[in-house]
């Protein structure tokens, strides 16, 4: 997923001189193409995201569209500040690629995972707030990219995700993918936990459950028909997201059933709000949350048998 992403902006670059790419403390190598056949276009600016997030916004008032890059955590937390004021209050292209949101960087401990990342850039103004499932969902996404005439805030996964999105698929920004039917049990994700998510629904298949899928890449602007339509008759709502239960998809959901006027049993699956001490590998800290597919699945499962008004997250 980081390799198509940061491919696709050589790639769009070729395509339109308005294309930067701005970058904190990337890898080495990292866009070496770009840098050799656009060496004007390529900014690598040192560990100062604040002064990164200027730098692209005094770009974008020039009119290229920038591309920053950096660690999630670093970019939606240490220069807060600049992304609301300098790129939202002004509505500038802007395009915020964040390394490894969620529990990517869960072998560094707290400071660099990122499990609110999402909540923190889809409450400011203007800002949309994207999460893809794998490398071929990134490309489709950042086609669209160019266009778009607001910031976006991109979550990458690890690298290495399992590709378990269709090329028909397509993408636009703001639309969900009914990825599976299902009526006892509706599950609305995100990002990388698709894979997830659709592990848990084949478990619960053999159970005879039958668990919807409904794939939300875009986690604002949200795809409010899609989430009623999805959620209109189902036994049951759930939401599995690599994030805090509060703010992230989970919250979103909940909001747009609330304004759409549908009170369904919503279960949300997500890191439990208290600060991680554990070091580890992603897939563990998943697994600690019960975000692994047997989770998700135990988690449904359990809530299904429960009375009616007794389902927790």
């Amino acid at each position: 997923m980081r390799n198509a992403c940061l491919d696709m902006v050589h790639r769009l670059a070729c395509r339109d001189p308005r294309v930067v790419y701005v970058g904190s403390d990337p890898g080495a190598g990292t866009l070496d193409a770009m840098r050799a056949e656009f060496p004007d276009r390529v900014f690598i600016e040192g560990i100062a995201e604040q002064n990164v997030v200027g730098l692209a916004a005094g770009l974008a008032l020039e009119g290229f569209i920038p591309y920053v890059h950096t660690i999630a955590s670093f970019l939606t937390r240490r220069c807060y500040e600049q992304v609301a004021i300098d790129l939202c209050q002004q509505n500038l292209p802007v395009r915020l690629i964040g390394n490894g949101g969620g529990l990517v960087y869960a072998p560094l401990g707290p400071t660099h995972i990122a499990p609110d990342d999402l909540a923190i850039t889809r409450v400011l103004p203007n800002m949309a707030a994207v999460a893809v499932a794998d490398a071929t969902e990134m490309r489709r996404f950042m086609v669209r990219t160019l266009d778009w005439p607001s910031p976006i805030y991109i979550r990458l996964g690890k690298g290495g995700d399992p590709v378990v999105t269709e090329e028909d698929w397509g993408f636009d920004i703001g639309r969900a993918v009914v990825v599976r039917p299902g009526r006892d049990a509706v599950v609305m994700t995100t990002g990388t936990m698709l894979s997830r998510v659709l592990a848990a629904a084949d478990s619960l298949a053999a159970q005879s459950i039958g668990c919807g899928v409904l794939h939300l890449p875009t986690v604002k602007p949200i795809d409010a028909g899609a989430v009623l339509e999805m959620a209109a008759g189902a036994r049951l709502v759930v939401v599995a997201e690599e994030h805090s239960r509060i703010g992230g998809l989970g919250a979103a959901v909940l909001e747009t059933l609330a304004d759409g006027g549908i009170l369904p049993r919503v279960l949300r699956l997500g890191i439990a709000d208290e600060w991680s001490h554990a070091y580890g590998s992603q897939d563990a800290l998943l697994k600690d949350n019960g975000l692994d597919a047997d989770g998700i699945a135990a988690a449904i499962q359990a809530a299904l048998v429960r009375p009616e008004g007794l389902c927790h997250g």
